[in-house]
């Protein structure tokens, strides 16, 4: 029996690739130091607990609204209005379970078959499977390294706009590599989709993780909010990766297509999970703040744990969970080619598990130098200290 010819063109997550290996790897009796992988090993805050537990015992187990509920859209609608000073209401507001299916509906609401969507490349590469799945053709910018982390590379992006682009996908706070743009970057790049007519897919899943200052977002630059989507997801901020509950926040007209979609292909998002996400937003804020506070222990522990490392340099990010170093001397020093089989050696030289660029999209024609991806939301400040002790050792060995 054959199948559709368009699952040729259909990819997946392959960070999760990783963990198979790093389980079969603990599953022969070894401690794997878990650095691959954005999941995050915290606890989901109580008072989320105790209101999904109330929801249940209330009898909030059936089906809902596909949109979803009203009480959860109207607290999303006036949280994420008023971080970014935009005026939204349920209208705008259409619950999803998680925040992964706002890319695939986004793509099918905005492009048509033949139609090109940029998307950031290093980045979530769900992206690029997702535009490839729907017919259309995926057209990757990349990033520019400097001194302080990573910036837009706007000449690729300004270069690749066509009389075919539709759309850009743009990922602030940025996976993997926590980009952050500055305000004139920003503006740069909104004056360019204002320009283009370009609809604006803004990946905020990572908006709520910045250890100091206050989060941007380009929607709310003069001329965006009409042509964006917010992806907005819980599981970062809430440390609630397996309740799969986010949303798509955007114009009406984009958000009642993404609610015929849920009716289609979901009928709803889990009720009592919408329940808990209420207080969540609107009640006790203390354990997402201690979360954040773990995460920035964690963050320095393996920007101090790399740095350690003969021939890494890495500045601090200032947003996300990932730490994404250029590893080009120690593959040189170890005259190693490849940078999987640098991370292949690595984990069973050390038992150190981490990605590396070549699972965030496929590697560009232009790129000289080879990264690899630490995921440190999944693994206690100890075992940091003890998986970079051990890789430094690894990677400083000829």
């Amino acid at each position: 029996m054959k199948l559709a010819k368009q699952l040729d063109h259909l990819g997946t997550e392959t960070a999760f690739a990783v963990s198979g290996a790093a389980a079969a790897w603990a599953a022969k009796g070894n401690k794997v130091y878990p650095f691959h992988l954005g999941d995050i090993n915290l606890p989901t805050p109580q008072n989320i607990v105790e209101a999904m537990q109330q929801a249940i015992a209330d009898g909030y187990t059936g089906y809902c609204p596909g949109p979803g509920i009203p009480e959860l859209r109207d607290a999303i609608a006036r949280d994420v209005g008023a971080k970014r000073e935009l005026n939204y209401s349920s209208d705008n507001v259409a619950i999803q379970p998680g925040g992964k299916p706002v890319i695939s509906k986004f793509i099918a609401t905005v492009m048509n078959p033949g139609d090109e969507v940029l998307y950031p490349n290093p980045g979530y590469p769900i992206y690029e499977s997702q535009i490839e799945y729907q017919g259309g053709t995926a057209v990757p910018y990349g990033y520019i390294e400097t001194d302080s982390g990573f910036s837009l590379d706007m000449d690729a992006i300004r270069n690749s706009i066509t009389a075919k682009t539709r759309a850009i996908i743009y990922n602030n706070f940025q996976n993997p590599n926590s980009a952050e743009s500055s305000p004139e970057e920003m503006e740069e790049l909104a004056e360019l989709c204002i320009k283009h007519d370009l609809w604006v897919l803004s990946d905020e899943a990572y908006f709520e993780i910045q250890y100091s200052g206050t989060p941007q977002s380009i929607v709310s630059l003069p001329g965006m909010q009409d042509r964006s989507v917010i992806l907005y997801t819980c599981s970062k901020r809430f440390a609630m990766t397996g309740w799969r509950l986010g949303a798509a926040i955007g114009p009406k007209s984009v958000i009642d297509i993404f609610s015929k979609f849920n009716t289609n292909i979901e009928s709803c998002t889990a009720h009592f999970v919408q329940r808990s996400m209420i207080d969540a937003i609107e009640g006790d804020t203390s354990g997402s703040d201690s979360i954040l506070d773990e995460l920035r222990r964690r963050r320095d522990a393996a920007v101090a744990g790399l740095n350690a490392i003969d021939g890494i340099s890495i500045s601090a990010p200032n947003s996300t969970f990932y730490l994404f170093p250029n590893v080009t001397k120690i593959l040189e020093r170890k005259e190693i080619a490849d940078v999987n089989q640098l991370m292949e050696e690595a984990l069973t030289e050390t038992s150190v598990s981490f990605c590396t660029r070549k699972h965030f999209g496929r590697t560009l024609d232009n790129e000289p130098n080879q990264y690899l991806r630490f995921a440190y939301s999944g693994i206690d400040v100890e075992d940091i200290n003890e998986g970079m002790a051990k890789l430094k050792q690894y990677f400083e060995s000829t």
